[in-house]
């Protein structure tokens, strides 16, 4: 009887392990029986700017201010980008639920509606699957365009415009 009973156990062990079951109910697993497992906003932050950063067309995160303030304080900490994965991102993190809202700069010629829906999807994707937390909502904010003359200004003036 006892050999039956580890037999039937173990079936059910495998059962309740799967991770499709854990998925689907994700943020149940941040508050069980046995503790809770807190998150920290920064760690949200983190997962959701990375994401955002995946999707082709985003240049840059982040309005002006929160940009100089960046380079502010990669100043300070001697270049250590303790921040910068996190820069333009807000959270707001619950139990079991977060929202994110995201500043980012576009590349000139991307369609804005098709890159935000990109970016939710990724952030989304993102945050649910490495926290468990279910993700309320995601406000995405264009502060600016990337135009491709923003970058050559440095190169072109080393030779004259005309002769």
């Amino acid at each position: 009887m006892t050999e039956t009973t580890s037999e039937s156990s173990v079936p059910s062990a495998r059962e309740g392990s799967p991770s499709g079951s854990a998925r689907t109910g994700g943020s149940r697993d941040l508050v069980t029986g046995s503790g809770r497992t807190s998150i920290a906003d920064n760690v949200v932050a983190k997962i959701a700017g990375m994401a955002a950063r995946e999707v082709g067309g985003v240049y840059r995160m982040g309005g002006g201010a929160a940009r100089a303030f960046g380079a502010v304080r990669d100043r300070v900490t001697g270049g250590a980008n303790t921040g910068s994965a996190a820069q333009g991102v807000a959270v707001e993190v619950g139990e079991r639920q977060a929202a994110v809202d995201i500043d980012l700069v576009v590349e000139y010629g991307v369609a804005i509606p098709d890159l935000a829906g990109a970016v939710r999807r990724n952030v989304i994707t993102g945050v649910e699957h490495m926290t468990g937390l279910e993700v309320t909502e995601v406000n995405i904010a264009i502060d600016d365009i990337h135009l491709p003359d923003d970058d050559s200004g440095d190169a072109d003036d080393s030779e004259p415009r005309v002769e």
